[in-house]
């Protein structure tokens, strides 16, 4: 196993291939192919509901529930796992441990079935908890094998191979799916679930290109104590304490954390309301017009994210912050009146526009509202589990009025009374810093 220094190409080559490796799951699992396969097996049953502690959960809010628990495991755990870590000196272990446990689990995905639903939402439990646990120890060894100038364009090179690899998996799962038969399979349902096996195949095996070239670490020579373990949740506290002092950084963050709850949750749910919600006129024309919309969001949020830098550089990053949650509150509002394959087809090309701009401006205003620090991977894990939190309670309110209203349009123009109050919260930044509202 080679030594490589810091900055070295190959191990920076290497760091970013980890995105190449996982990003599928993300893709095809969390966004595409699997919310399809969801709504698929309870329609074939018959009914729309869980069965759980004897009484009924609409089968989209208990996705929702589980998707939200989670994410609040993650937030609680990966402070803890990150202060352990680092006393042991080898975060590839942890990473590479929870990575396998996500490939494991969409491998187990396709045993996904109505009639075993606690082993099937248990694989779909484990493999959430594998995918965003590897990630916090992915992301922690970047100051790790590059330097300050190295990282935004290595950042920028995983962000890339993530997104080809992961499309080139989707298209020929697309293919799969549309034409079993070409590829020897009995059925679309069957395709389906041997896309969820390649996912787990494709991320376990490619990872290891990365873990060749990653340093295990230093090992720590002084006892594991309580300080050592709770680390995590340490420097959490001093951040907060910090946030308290700094009124522009504070305000921020209260409206990051109102309007990106939203904005994940509309993410994670979007395939699973138009698989449930819109009038497709066949199974065929619904599987390939999701996957579809779904391609359409990711390219369309490339180009959305170059428009909105532009538009913060003329316009601040507040002000531009303001005019994309409005516009997210307006299709929240539109999303309710949507119904036809076409207007879905609109409604996603506007979320992907909007999509990738808010993801990026929301972290380079946070990145420009730091105080003057060395100890930006603080306040980064702060970030972090600001929005895993928002997540968490973004989907379980999403799940809740789903399964009290029986519509999930109805929770979709909730998710917009967010959006409205993250204006709202936009507006009470302070607006004398020049690096935030004017070029």
């Amino acid at each position: 196993m080679p030594n490589l220094p810091k900055g070295h190409p190959k191990l920076l080559n290497a760091w970013a291939f980890y995105d190449w490796a996982n990003s599928v799951y993300s893709l095809v699992i969390a966004s595409a192919v699997f919310p399809i396969f969801y709504e698929m097996i309870f329609k074939e049953a018959g009914r729309n509901y869980v069965e759980i502690f004897g009484s009924r959960c609409k089968d989209t809010a208990m996705i929702s529930f589980v998707t939200a628990l989670a994410f609040l495991l993650v937030a609680i755990c990966s402070p803890i796992l990150s202060g352990i870590s680092d006393y042991l000196g080898n975060k590839k272990a942890f990473m590479r441990f929870f990575c396998y446990m996500g490939g494991v689990s969409c491998i187990c995905l396709y045993w996904f079935d109505v009639e075993n639903l606690f082993l099937s939402y248990t694989a779909y439990f484990m493999g959430l908890i594998g995918f965003w646990s590897s990630l916090v120890f992915y992301n922690s060894y970047l100051p790790d094998i590059a330097f300050p100038e190295q990282q935004d364009r290595v950042s920028a090179r995983g962000f890339s191979m993530g997104y080809i690899g992961s499309t080139l998996l989707l298209i020929l799962n697309l293919a799969m799916v549309m034409f079993p038969d070409t590829f020897g399979i009995s059925t679309a349902k069957e395709a389906m679930k041997i896309s969820f096996v390649m996912v787990g195949v494709w991320w376990i095996g490619f990872s290891h290109i990365t873990y060749y070239y990653l340093p295990k670490g230093n090992r720590n020579n002084v006892p594991l104590t309580r300080d050592f373990i709770f680390k995590g949740f340490h420097e959490l506290g001093l951040v907060w304490k910090q946030l308290k002092q700094n009124l522009p950084l504070k305000r921020y963050l209260y409206s990051y954390f109102v309007f990106i709850m939203a904005v994940q949750t509309v993410m994670l749910i979007a395939t699973y309301f138009g698989a449930t919600e819109i009038s497709w006129e066949n199974d065929s024309q619904k599987t390939m017009g999701l996957i579809i919309s779904i391609l359409v969001i990711q390219l369309v949020a490339v180009i959305g994210a170059v428009l909105t830098s532009r538009a913060s550089e003329k316009f601040g990053n507040i002000n531009t912050l303001i005019f994309l949650n409005g516009f997210w509150a307006v299709l929240c509002a539109f999303a309710y009146f949507v119904e036809t394959p076409y207007e879905f087809y609109a409604t996603a090309g506007f979320v992907g526009l909007v999509m990738g701009g808010i993801q990026s401006l929301a972290r380079s205003t946070y990145s420009k509202l730091l105080p003057e620090t060395e100890d930006t991977a603080s306040f980064f894990s702060f970030y972090d589990v600001t929005e895993k939190i928002g997540i968490v309670i973004g989907m379980t309110i999403y799940g809740t009025v789903d399964l009290i209203t029986g519509s999930m349009r109805n929770a979709i123009v909730f998710l917009g009374v967010f959006f409205i109050t993250g204006v709202i919260l936009l507006f009470r930044v302070p607006k004398n810093n020049s690096l935030v509202n004017k070029k």
